[in-house]
């Protein structure tokens, strides 16, 4: 194994190697939301459950909205917006949490033996896990309404893949610049919001007029929402070329992150 801690090696070495605790500590980040309450779990999934039927009634019944001019199905434009808050929510919760990630953490940062980059896989994980409720909810309504799920929702993983790579990244980068930087975390918070409404999560990418397209398919959130779509709603194989392209680019982003995460850690216990 490489010594070399800027190593993208060195990274999979790392998380591979603690992928149990990462698991654990995912596994109790997601429960603890609800610790307390008498509902517990279930809270994970009647959310998405509330907000799918809230969701379906305005947009199909006072709304009246269609996905497409052609459709006749009410609950569509539910389906297809569901599906893409579905992968934004993955990346706005993991990239809204990032900058208090070590701080937050700070009894972590004076023990010299804890991996400090395995809170972002910690985050990415406990994220991953609404994320899976929500996209069973969707599944199910979808599998109600339409009596049948194209075969394609077997492709998820592969939408998942490159924008978990960009969410560690990102998150590696700002849980490090956090630390010096406490003003980030309200900075990001009005960035994602405002990338919200500029990603294909309320309307079609098509929708956008033609001149604005090529800059719009600057935005990364574009690629992995839309490919969402296609094989979770309308049972379209990826463009897998595209979707290489993409990968490498989040690699890209993922060992970025990592890089300047490792080379700042050193200064976060004479901040904290």
């Amino acid at each position: 194994m490489t010594k070399n801690p800027i190593s993208p090696f060195y990274a999979i070495h790392s998380l591979w190697q603690h992928r149990q605790l990462i698991l654990d500590m995912a596994g109790r980040d997601a429960l603890g939301k609800y610790k307390g309450s008498r509902l517990g779990i279930i809270w994970s999934l009647l959310t998405p459950v509330f907000m799918l039927a809230i969701y379906t009634f305005v947009f199909s019944e006072i709304f009246r909205a269609r996905w497409t001019p052609a459709s006749q199905s009410k609950a569509e434009f539910a389906i297809a917006l569901f599906s893409g808050m579905i992968m934004f929510n993955l990346f706005s919760e993991i990239i809204n949490r990032a900058p208090t990630l070590i701080v937050s953490n700070a009894n972590f940062v004076k023990k010299i033996v804890f991996p400090l980059e395995i809170l972002a896989c910690v985050s990415l994980f406990s994220a991953m896990f609404h994320m899976l409720v929500s996209t069973a909810v969707l599944l199910l309504f979808q599998l109600i309404m339409n009596t049948y799920l194209p075969w394609t929702v077997l492709l998820l993983p592969f939408a998942v893949l490159p924008l978990a790579l960009l969410c560690l990244g990102i998150s590696w980068f700002l849980s490090a610049l956090g630390v010096f930087i406490r003003d980030v975390g309200q900075t990001i918070g009005l960035l994602v919001t405002g990338l919200m409404f500029l990603s294909p999560v309320f309307f079609p990418l098509s929708a956008i007029p033609e001149k604005w397209q090529g800059l719009a398919r600057l935005n990364p959130m574009v690629f992995p929402i839309e490919m969402a779509r296609d094989v979770l709603v309308w049972g379209k194989t990826p463009d897998w070329a595209e979707w290489g392209i993409y990968l490498l680019m989040t690699l890209l982003v993922a060992w970025a992150g990592f890089v300047s995460f490792q080379k700042t850690r050193r200064g976060f216990a004479d901040v904290i």
